[in-house]
């Protein structure tokens, strides 16, 4: 859905959409497993910046809910998500802030982002809104034991016969110091 800074000069525009798994590129490591059902309100706020200068910028608010899928950060199994966030979202025109001075950055415009052109793609706003919802490390539960650093299995599932030791030649000196100490015990 286009939101159109023209149509938004008239009336603020009210919308209620549903965008079916696919419909929105989340890139490869989420999965939508279901439609990101919206609501809300697009609105048009004009910033007077001296006498004759005026910026047009786009405030969306509103909710969204759908369901995810990430892998899970030890074993890569699915985790499913249930996403539901409200936003109040800022966008002013790119180029609006060009040639000010680099300042420090007021907490009101952290949240601030940018439209090209003459409006906005409702998708690219819920894309982020979304994105911002997924945990860095998902896990798919507390005593998850992860992958074989060897093999690969995953321990979840089946044990492997790797062996516990480390092949690693680097702790071949480590090993000869617990001998001896458990030697002389």
């Amino acid at each position: 859905m286009f939101i159109e800074i023209r149509e938004l000069g008239l009336h603020p525009i009210d919308f209620e959409e549903e965008f079916a798994p696919g419909a929105i590129d989340f890139g490869t490591e989420l999965e939508q497993r279901s439609p990101i059902k919206t609501s809300g309100r697009a609105q048009l706020v004009e910033e007077h910046h001296g006498k004759s200068l005026s910026i047009k910028d786009i405030r969306l608010n509103g909710k969204l809910a759908t369901t995810i899928a990430v892998p899970c950060a030890r074993c890569l199994e699915l985790v499913q998500l249930d996403v539901k966030r409200d936003f109040d979202l800022l966008y002013r025109p790119q180029g609006s802030d060009a040639g000010e001075e680099e300042s420090a950055v007021p907490s009101a415009e952290s949240e601030v982002s940018y439209y090209q052109g003459a409006g906005l793609q409702l998708e690219d706003a819920l894309r982020e809104q979304v994105l911002l919802e997924v945990p860095l490390k998902a896990i798919c539960r507390d005593d998850c034991k992860g992958l074989c650093p060897h093999c690969g299995k995953n321990l979840n599932v089946e044990q492997c016969s790797c062996g516990t030791q480390p092949n690693d030649p680097r702790w071949t000196a480590l090993q000869e110091i617990r001998s001896k100490l458990q030697g002389e015990r």
